[in-house]
């Protein structure tokens, strides 16, 4: 006789080694054996617990892919459910069934209820962590008591993963860091890279680039030789787009580091990679135009951004006009830049609209827009763009000849900024030369900006000789002083 619980004890045996192949074969023949019994003479025949368990576990098994499997998980349970309806009230079909809705309908899906949450069953307790998960409820989530040992072993990475996301949700970057690590080192082959991978982009996104990229180089060989990597030909398209990511991350951690080539080079072969297993996608042809930028090329980035453009969800296109605004203006093209910076600024969900203002403000400056830069800066300057609205300002400043106000402006600038930044050296370099035009009043302070901006600025550019006549000129009026004061 057919027994469900033991059934699934081997179908999990067969998971933990990655065998999904052999797990649905070991449910679905179980579920063969026992729905004679379902079949027999009589309506009452029609029951069948044992059977009707079995879809259950089949449920638990289609959910582990995701939003794909929706339909087959759906179907599973209303045969479940027609096989005996009594299952209906059991804590695991529950839980699936409110994971089904979450996928479908987001937020706005019932949750599941509190005794399915506290259920003895610890895979029950799993899928009510998804769906709560799922319907953007990460706290509730978290508050489920379950531990890594109560689950079979191909639950216990996926909880840890489930554990990270919401913690993400929650903005508690550190700690999802740690439970995708951990996540990783419960998982195996293939699952494994791809925990590593989330735990580098959040690295990534915390500004962790070489940590990132040390955890990326140990991932890459789950994937076999760097030379001809192993795809595996039943998974080859996931594998392959896995890889894809796994070059784009690298390639993104490379740029935070200021290795552009090296940079250039993993896009260009995420790239490949993504078109060879699946489509072109927005982040890659946006990521390769902020490295193309970089570079200096930007008329490239420009059709890369005009790529990520087209290829760009709803959500995702005020990004892209950013971008794409800031190369045209990077091109001295202020008039387009301007229009698809007004696209990206009526947005009103998009977080960057100050940085948006400022490089509006910027576009309204190189048209000779005098008051209208000025109040796009000021605007952007209250709403947190400091930098780039302290920018605009210090350049109108100086127009207007409000020499104070613009040494002001520049001197914000070299407090907010990152030390050895683009930004930085520009405050640096025009707080050096608003000094020089104000006739050094304050000799000593025209010397540490000059040296700061000439120590950053290389010999080819012009900058280099103009800031080396104002050290001289500053450090000459320093020892002048010097003489008096002796005096």
């Amino acid at each position: 006789m057919i027994d469900a619980d033991t059934t699934w004890q081997q179908a999990c045996t067969a998971l933990a080694g990655g065998d999904y192949e052999t797990a649905f074969g070991v449910l679905s023949a179980a579920l063969d054996e026992a729905m004679p019994a379902a079949v027999g003479k009589g309506k009452g025949a029609a029951v069948s617990p044992v059977a009707a368990r079995i879809c259950v576990y089949l449920g638990s098994l289609h959910a582990l892919y995701g939003d794909g499997a929706a339909e087959q998980l759906e179907a599973t349970l209303a045969e479940a459910r027609g096989l005996n309806p009594a299952v209906g009230s059991e804590a695991l079909y529950l839980a699936l069934s409110a994971e089904l809705e979450a996928r479908t309908r987001g937020p706005e899906a019932a949750p599941p209820s509190g005794a399915v949450r506290e259920a003895l069953d610890p895979v029950a307790r799993f899928h009510a962590l998804c769906a709560l998960a799922l319907a953007e409820q990460p706290q509730a989530a978290l508050d489920i008591h379950l531990a890594v040992g109560e689950l079979p072993l191909h639950l216990r990475w996926r909880l840890r993963s489930w554990q990270a996301d919401c913690q993400e949700q929650l903005g508690h970057t550190a700690d999802a860091i740690n439970l995708y690590a951990e996540a990783a080192h419960l998982a195996g082959g293939l699952d494994r890279a791809v925990m590593v991978q989330e735990q580098a982009a959040l690295l990534i996104q915390d500004g962790q680039p070489e940590e990132a990229k040390k955890i990326l180089d140990g991932a890459r060989l789950l994937y076999g030789s760097k030379q001809t990597p192993q795809i595996n030909p039943v998974q080859g398209e996931d594998e392959g787009l896995n890889l894809a990511t796994w070059h784009y991350l690298c390639a993104q951690a490379l740029l935070q580091m200021d290795q552009a080539d090296a940079a250039y080079e993993m896009i260009r072969e995420a790239d490949r990679l993504e078109r060879q297993y699946g489509t072109p996608g927005y982040v890659v042809a946006l990521l390769t135009g902020q490295i193309l930028s970089h570079l200096g090329q930007q008329e490239k980035a420009i059709t890369a951004f005009e790529s990520a453009l087209k290829l760009a969800e709803d959500s995702d296109r005020p990004y892209a006009n950013h971008e794409l605004g800031v190369a045209l203006l990077d091109m001295d093209r202020p008039v387009e830049a301007r229009d698809r910076l007004e696209v990206a600024l009526n947005e009103p969900d998009y977080p960057y609209q100050p940085e948006v203002l400022a490089d509006i403000a910027e576009c309204d400056y190189r048209l000779g827009r005098m008051p209208e830069a000025q109040l796009a800066a000021e605007q952007a300057l209250a709403q947190g763009a400091v930098i780039p609205a302290s920018l605009v300002l210090g350049s109108v400043a100086l127009d207007y000849f409000q020499l104070d106000e613009a040494l002001e402006h520049y001197e914000r600038v070299v407090r907010e900024a990152a030390p050895d930044s683009r930004d930085w050296i520009i405050g640096h370099q025009m707080a050096a030369d608003v000094m020089a035009q104000q006739g050094f009043p304050n000799p000593a302070a025209a010397v540490a900006h000059a040296q700061q901006a000439l120590d950053n600025t290389p010999e080819s550019d012009d900058w280099h000789g103009t800031l080396q006549d104002l050290l001289a000129r500053a450090q000459t009026l320093m020892g002048q002083q010097d003489g008096r004061m002796l005096n």
